[in-house]
């Protein structure tokens, strides 16, 4: 009797990897042209910026460096961020993505200051814009963040942010560029 279940299961089994298989003749899907923007994030870079005094914190320069890499299929890239702040030094980890369903960018972020931050975006040409709602202490706000591409190796980018239905602050602002 137990032998028998066992061979059912396997036929099942094998009968939906069959199946599987055959719906789906031309393999795996690939990347669209919308992941395939994403490639201008990939590599290493290196930021300087400085961040304005604010109900969220105090202000001054900071640098940093993110690396981003494909994860396998290249749907979706994975970011390893750190930065200096005064005597401070955070680290965070980020996946880039794009959502089809959506037709939206997506941004999910956590950190070493316990902070989870999922955003939406979109490109308009070399402007890349996000927007996201986070709590930051016992503060809930809302945020965008925007990045120009300058060329293929330099980007500008800004983060403003607002509590309830203030108007969006400047808190934020700085510039990357692409290690060779």
């Amino acid at each position: 009797m137990k032998k028998q279940a066992i061979l059912a299961a396997v036929v099942v089994l094998l009968a939906a990897v069959g199946t599987g298989l055959a719906q789906d003749p031309s393999g795996p899907p690939k990347p669209g042209p919308e992941h395939q923007k994403l490639a201008y994030f990939a590599g290493k870079w290196t930021s300087v910026g400085d961040t304005k005094a604010s109900a969220y914190g105090p202000g001054g320069k900071y640098t940093g460096t993110e690396t981003c890499e494909w994860l396998d299929g290249k749907f979706a890239l994975v970011c390893h961020s750190e930065v200096k702040f005064g005597e401070s030094t955070f680290t965070g980890l980020a996946v880039m993505g794009y959502a089809a369903a959506g037709k939206n960018y997506t941004y999910f972020e956590t950190n070493s200051l316990g902070e989870n931050v999922f955003s939406r975006g979109r490109v308009d040409g070399a402007t890349w814009t996000w927007e996201y709602e986070s709590v930051m202490g016992d503060k809930p706000f809302r945020g965008r963040f925007t990045l120009k591409q300058l060329s293929p190796d330099v980007a500008s980018y800004k983060v403003e942010v607002a509590t309830g239905s203030d108007p969006l602050a400047l808190v934020m602002e700085g510039k990357q560029t692409r290690q060779k």
